[in-house]
């Protein structure tokens, strides 16, 4: 694995530039209507777990608009959660997981959401990925990388490291990318794999990075 990255600056000059017309991912982008919160964060992880944007999209509008805090949710009954969220992925189990991630935020943390890794950790349900998104978009902090499917693949694909789980390429990366970069990693590293360096066949005659990548991996593309 290399100690550093090579032409870093104009892979994310690149990146930046042919993601312009793709728009921004879930979690990161902000809500109309819907106040700009970790729990709102957190809630919208939860719900975009194996869901498409858009699906996770019209569902966070529907629940977050008028239950955007762990009080408002409580309220709530599981069919009533299942109803606003369908038919996001495994609808019944985030709805239950939702409620119950509510209940623990009033009874622990007098109903705010960690600021932390390890309190973050600590909910039902959340995982390295979901907490590292909530302190980078939910409490805006720096230093933390989240690694979901894409940001896992593309590294590897890339040539930049050699990782078998999502776990292990974020450690790898933390690294050797520059921290300069950990803030924009996730959301330009999504919106590409989502639109171009998608998982089978690639789009590499479209993509702008053809010249920086290895393409391990590759066995077929377009």
């Amino acid at each position: 694995m290399p100690t550093r990255i090579q032409h870093i600056d104009t892979i994310f000059q690149e990146l930046k530039k042919q993601m312009v017309p793709y728009g921004t991912p879930i979690v990161s982008k902000k809500k109309q209507g819907i106040p700009e919160t970790p729990f709102v964060t957190l809630i919208s992880c939860i719900l975009s777990l194996r869901t498409k944007d858009e699906v996770t999209a019209q569902a966070s509008h529907r629940l977050l608009t008028k239950h955007h805090t762990p009080q408002d949710i409580i309220k709530l009954t599981d069919k009533q959660i299942e109803a606003y969220i369908y038919p996001v992925g495994f609808y019944k189990t985030k709805a239950k997981r939702i409620k119950e991630i509510s209940q623990t935020l009033l009874d622990k943390y007098q109903g705010n959401v960690p600021d932390s890794m390890e309190g973050l950790l600590s909910l039902k349900g959340v995982g390295r990925k979901t907490a590292n998104i909530v302190m980078v978009y939910g409490h805006k902090k720096h230093g933390y990388l989240p690694i979901d499917t894409h940001c896992h693949r593309i590294p590897n694909r890339l040539g930049w490291i050699k990782t078998k789980t999502p776990e292990e390429t974020e450690q790898a990366l933390l690294k050797i990318l520059p921290s300069d970069y950990w803030d924009d990693f996730n959301d330009l590293f999504v919106r590409f794999g989502q639109t171009i360096c998608v998982p089978v066949s690639p789009y590499c005659s479209r993509c702008s990075l053809q010249r920086y990548c290895k393409k391990v991996d590759v066995k077929t593309s377009r």
